[in-house]
């Protein structure tokens, strides 16, 4: 079958990458307006992008409406943002934030979720995370022409105790239970796990 994603409506691109693009993991993004209303909100649109800077990507969809979202909103003007990862005592939670919330309403404070003063920059973040990555914006691109594509630097980086082996700074894969998501309303646990050595030429 051959799909020219620019012959369809962006509905159906989007199913079509949404649903073969997985499982992907999930930002909930920690924001702060000007005057100090907090935000948290999850996207699936995201991904590292390379390390020395360590660069990420999230993609922010407007409203039905196609106003800009609180979380672009937010990141644009003050230039900052926590990316908070998700793990599966978190997946509630970071669900309850996805509610189309007033401006002035607090979705982590509506989810029960304890915000934490960020360290290098102005926007708490969410101390259930299993990690929390403190981040100045870089980019904002807006090729898309209903989507704010964020490039962000991580500036600081949280885990929770006893996921990260100080000594060789690899995370316990066993002990981090990450949530990806699938489509739809389905999400994909990380416990059915298998190794794959890689190949060297030689």
């Amino acid at each position: 079958m051959r799909i020219d994603l620019n012959d369809l409506v962006p509905s159906d691109q989007y199913k079509l990458l949404a649903g073969s693009i997985v499982p992907r993991p999930i930002a909930l993004v920690s924001s702060r307006s000007l005057a100090g209303q907090d935000n948290a909100a999850p996207f699936s649109f995201f991904g590292v992008l390379g390390e020395a800077p360590a660069i990420l990507a999230i993609g922010v969809k407007n409203n039905p409406d196609g106003s800009m979202k609180d979380t672009s909103r937010h990141v644009i003007e003050r230039g900052e943002l926590v990316v908070n990862l998700v793990d599966e005592d978190l997946a509630l939670a970071m669900n309850l934030c996805a509610l189309d919330a007033p401006p002035d309403v607090s979705e982590a404070e509506l989810a029960g979720l304890t915000l934490v003063p960020g360290e290098k920059v102005g926007v708490p973040r969410i101390a259930e995370a299993p990690f929390a990555f403190e981040c100045q914006l870089v980019d904002c691109l807006t090729k898309v022409p209903d989507r704010q594509i964020l490039l962000v630097e991580v500036v600081l980086m949280h885990a929770r105790d006893g996921l990260v082996d100080l000594a060789t700074r690899r995370i316990d894969q066993q002990v981090y239970r990450p949530v990806g998501r699938l489509t739809g309303n389905d999400y994909l646990r990380a416990s059915d796990r298998f190794q794959l050595t890689r190949p060297t030429w030689t």
